[in-house]
């Protein structure tokens, strides 16, 4: 029996790279794509000898013909520092690269998964962010290119949907980390162990009140995995994340104390727009996919604190 041939755009980033292993084991036949503007071989190099992984360097932003029974759409920069090197760039990734993602589904008959964010909800005025809470985004600041270019996105994926019935499914992604996350990403977890590990001080943004949920990487996939399989006419979006809330200041204090660093917290001012809470409800997770996330935020930190300590 022919094995289902499954389209990762993004494929060799730190989510896609995660996603590529789990479609492996499960029997899939996997073609993952990325340009590297982000991504890193280095997060597939073990996939490569593996007779039903193919790598594919190619940007989005250009139409892909490939055959595919499925596609996971997880091609963009992803962190601040990332996303905000070359603004426009990120937010052509995000309209482009859905569009010809929509365009290749279409041709197919592929069913398409979207990876869009939390960030659609701006700085929220509820806590915790529901999916049908339809944000506060600042659509001319520094984080709209990526914010703006995600809401992009999901527009495009439903009108392909009403217009030309396209199978979608779409996720808003919080918090996430593991290994395999970029050492220089400036994403808060990162930043953080590394600093930790070579006890520099830990910079906090703000006085350190922010609020976030961190979803360790391994629930992420599962929680897209089952959207993926999810009933068919259930669009989503669905909310995957971790809904236990932490301070920025209670994360580097969890930080120093399981790496035993001797770093002291220094703060300097909260860069504009960075929201001040973020919480997902995920009670539609719950009710559709049977999902939520098991695992805790020091085990999850511990795993990530290790693969850390070996790249560094």
């Amino acid at each position: 029996m022919r094995k289902t041939r499954i389209l990762v755009t993004g494929g060799a980033g730190f989510l896609g790279s995660h996603l590529c292993d789990r479609l492996l084991r499960e029997g899939n036949d996997v073609i993952c794509v990325d340009n590297l503007f982000t991504g890193s071989k280095d997060n597939i190099r073990h996939l490569l000898s593996d007779p039903y992984f193919e790598f594919i360097r190619h940007d989005v932003i250009n139409p892909l013909y490939v055959e595919c029974d499925r596609i996971y759409n997880l091609a963009c920069p992803a962190s601040p520092v990332q996303y905000q090197r070359d603004p426009i760039y990120t937010t052509k990734t995000s309209m482009y690269g859905a569009f010809n993602a929509l365009g290749l589904a279409k041709r197919t008959g592929a069913r398409i998964l979207q990876a869009s964010t939390s960030e659609v909800y701006g700085d929220p005025e509820c806590n915790p962010q529901p999916e049908d809470y339809r944000g506060r985004v600042n659509t001319i600041g520094p984080r709209a290119c990526y914010d703006e270019g995600k809401r992009i996105a999901e527009t495009l994926f439903f009108d392909y949907h009403r217009k030309h019935g396209v199978d979608i499914k779409i996720i808003r992604i919080f918090n996430t980390y593991g290994p395999r996350m970029d050492i220089g990403d400036g994403r808060v977890v990162s930043n953080f162990i590394v600093q930790a590990l070579k006890d520099e001080d830990i910079t906090i943004y703000g006085d350190g009140s922010q609020t976030r949920s961190f979803c360790y990487v391994d629930d992420l996939i599962e929680g897209m995995i089952r959207m993926m399989n999810s009933r068919d006419g259930f669009t989503g979006p669905v909310n995957i994340g971790n809904p236990g809330e932490f301070t920025i200041k209670e994360l580097a204090e969890i930080v120093i104390k399981l790496t035993g660093s001797r770093s002291r917290l220094v703060f300097q001012p909260l860069p504009q727009d960075d929201p001040t809470q973020r919480k997902p409800d995920i009670t539609l997770a719950q009710r559709e996919l049977n999902w939520k996330p098991s695992i805790d935020l020091e085990t999850g930190l511990n795993a990530t604190i290790e693969y850390f300590k070996r790249i560094l």
